[in-house]
């Protein structure tokens, strides 16, 4: 039987074989395997963008897939004002805050109305976007680099739609409410880490 997430772990392997060929001294393939890299090795961007998927999923349509096309949408606008240097306050408390809150959401199994969570996804893309954009690597294309960065984003969101199709099954729901507690935590543990109590 096919996995769900067979398609999803067989585009991440091509995606790793694109990447080990574009290391060069000039930079990552122009920024977009930069791009594509920040939010997969980034773990507390990672983490939020899969909850994303999840929470989706967990409120069922049209939330599954109006979500996950809010947040990179909004996330390009973040980006932006990251790359032209657009001063945002508390980048990485936001983003850690946006773990904690986007996990505590699919562990409690809330459902506000489409536009709340909208609403409550859109504000955190914003912080997620600009930290992309901030960190924007000297040598980079800036566009190269958004489109990586967004590409990243919406197969993350994608990870946690797939996984959060269980919630139609018993035990499926309790799994799927357990990896929001776990982003929470990990979210937590980021928070903490930036506020200096645990070691990075």
């Amino acid at each position: 039987m096919k996995h769900p997430l067979q398609p999803v772990l067989a585009l991440l392997c091509v995606c790793a074989s694109g990447v080990a060929q574009a290391h060069s001294k000039e930079g990552l393939a122009g920024g977009f395997v930069s791009g594509v890299l920040h939010p997969v090795l980034g773990f507390d961007h990672l983490v939020a963008m899969v909850a994303v998927g999840l929470w989706g999923a967990q409120l069922g349509r049209p939330a599954v897939w109006a979500l996950p096309i809010t947040f990179p949408t909004v996330m390009a606008l973040g980006g932006l004002l990251g790359v032209l240097r657009v001063p945002l306050p508390m980048v990485e408390v936001g983003v850690a805050g946006s773990a904690i809150a986007l996990g505590m959401l699919v562990a409690t199994c809330a459902r506000p109305s489409l536009p709340v969570a909208a609403s409550i996804v859109a504000v955190f893309a914003i912080f997620h976007g600009h930290a992309h954009g901030a960190e924007l690597p000297a040598a980079a294309n800036p566009l190269a680099y958004g489109v990586g960065f967004v590409l990243a984003t919406g197969l993350l969101h994608l990870a946690g739609i797939l996984i959060g199709t269980l919630v139609h099954r018993p035990p499926g729901a309790l799994l799927v409410r357990a990896c929001g507690g776990g982003v929470a935590l990990v979210g937590g543990w980021f928070l903490l880490a930036h506020a200096g109590v645990l070691g990075a």
